[in-house]
């Protein structure tokens, strides 16, 4: 099934299937919290504090092409019970894949970089721990929480927490003067400003994010549906596309919402924004006189959430490229995790402007990405592979749209930074 077919079907589901469509929701809300991770924050209040308005359409592209991506990738690992680095392993030429994922463990490397350094940031905001201190702090829990499996106890409470804050930015759209007529031209607008093109990247890195697709493709196929038959196969297939839609719309939301408000306390006043701890005042008419530390407790949880996702992912490729699944006490998944983030620390030794680092790492991940849509395109389209379940040709047309398209912006990117826009 393709998301043709998905929207075609207008059979009425029973309420039966409504609530297995509920309890189906969890790996797309897994991957949204990369919508709230520092990295994020940092690309959104770019956009919105030097452009205003009119990066909104970046947003509004990246979720389109992130809802069709994350489907694909749980498709592939709903019908073979592979994940993505599995799968690359199992079914490409092994100079090739190795190439491959050797470049999504560096994507999975700028990403743990901007969890630990906004981890870092929050520290320093919250109590003047130096930043490379806090850096290390952060490691160090990252780790004890991914080895010792103690992360599913303040699960939960830390995804609730940075979910308050998300849901504390939409609340503040009735509270802030919107421009609504600038800002439903820039959702659908494309325009690119002269120099924009690093923000531009860097905002559809962290919407899409190269780790996140592997990490949903392992988190679905660690299920095994595809060992219950294809009656479980096809069921999954329907509910799964409610759970990564409503999870990236909320996403979506959320993002904008930080770009409007960005626009207005920062574009608006013509402040330039340097530092991350900057942003605490975005709340201030929400949250009142603690904003700034409110802010600060949810960027501290916000990289402690986003710092395990990327310890996981890292895991996930790693053991993949040795034909393995991800498997926390596994020592290939661990080693994976420790080649993610001790590299990710010891970058922020090199670092001399935090926030800029936080932007330059999410434009990094775009910049991976067309490897990893390339590369989900070949093994979702192969008949071999996905047997009756392969892609259609209106699934593949949109991906080769989406490696293309990305490519194009890279290339884009590139000429900007090495002739000048």
């Amino acid at each position: 099934m393709d998301l043709k077919e998905f929207w075609q079907n207008k059979e009425k589901p029973k309420i039966s299937s409504y609530i297995d469509i509920f309890k189906s929701i969890g790996p797309g809300l897994l991957v949204a919290v990369g919508f709230v991770d520092p990295g994020n924050w940092a690309s959104n209040i770019a956009a919105g504090s030097v452009y205003g308005y009119q990066l909104l359409w970046i947003v509004t592209l990246s979720t389109i092409m992130l809802i069709i991506l994350q489907h694909n990738a749980a498709h592939l690992g709903i019908v073979t019970g592979k994940c993505l680095s599995e799968a690359a392993t199992a079914y490409m030429n092994k100079p090739l894949k190795n190439f491959i994922l050797a470049t999504a463990m560096c994507a999975a490397i700028s990403t743990g970089l901007a969890e630990l350094l906004g981890g870092a940031i929050a520290l320093q905001m919250l109590f003047g721990v130096p930043l490379r201190a806090g850096a290390a702090a952060m490691l160090l829990l990252t780790l004890y929480l991914q080895f010792s499996h103690s992360y599913k106890r303040v699960e939960k409470l830390i995804i609730c927490f940075v979910g308050i804050i998300g849901a504390a930015f939409l609340i503040e759209l009735g509270l802030v003067p919107v421009d609504w007529a600038a800002a439903r031209q820039g959702w659908v607008v494309p325009v690119i400003p002269e120099g924009a093109m690093p923000v531009i990247m860097s905002v559809l890195g962290a919407v899409i994010m190269p780790h996140n697709l592997f990490l949903h493709s392992e988190v679905v196929q660690s299920q095994q549906f595809h060992l219950s038959g294809p009656v479980t196969i096809e069921k999954k297939l329907k509910t799964e596309y409610v759970d990564t839609i409503f999870s990236m719309i909320v996403g979506w939301a959320i993002n904008s919402a930080i770009i409007f408000i960005a626009a207005i306390a920062f574009y608006d006043n013509g402040i330039t924004v340097t530092d991350l701890s900057q942003a605490g005042t975005l709340l201030t008419p929400i949250l009142g006189p603690l904003s700034a530390e409110i802010f600060g407790v949810a960027l501290l949880f916000a990289g402690i959430a986003a710092s395990l996702t990327s310890a996981m992912a890292g895991g996930c490729i790693f053991a993949g490229m040795l034909g393995e699944p991800y498997d926390s006490a596994s020592r290939h998944t661990q080693l994976g995790t420790l080649l993610t983030m001790i590299p990710a620390f010891l970058i922020i030794f090199f670092i001399s402007s935090p926030f800029e680092g936080l932007v330059w790492s999410q434009a990094f991940l775009s910049v991976q990405l067309p490897f990893t849509v390339f590369t989900q395109l070949y093994l979702t389209s192969s008949k071999r592979i996905m047997g009756k379940y392969v892609n259609r040709r209106y699934t593949k047309t949109m991906l080769w749209g989406i490696g293309i398209l990305v490519t194009f912006f890279n290339l884009l990117l590139l000429r900007d930074m090495f002739f000048g826009a």
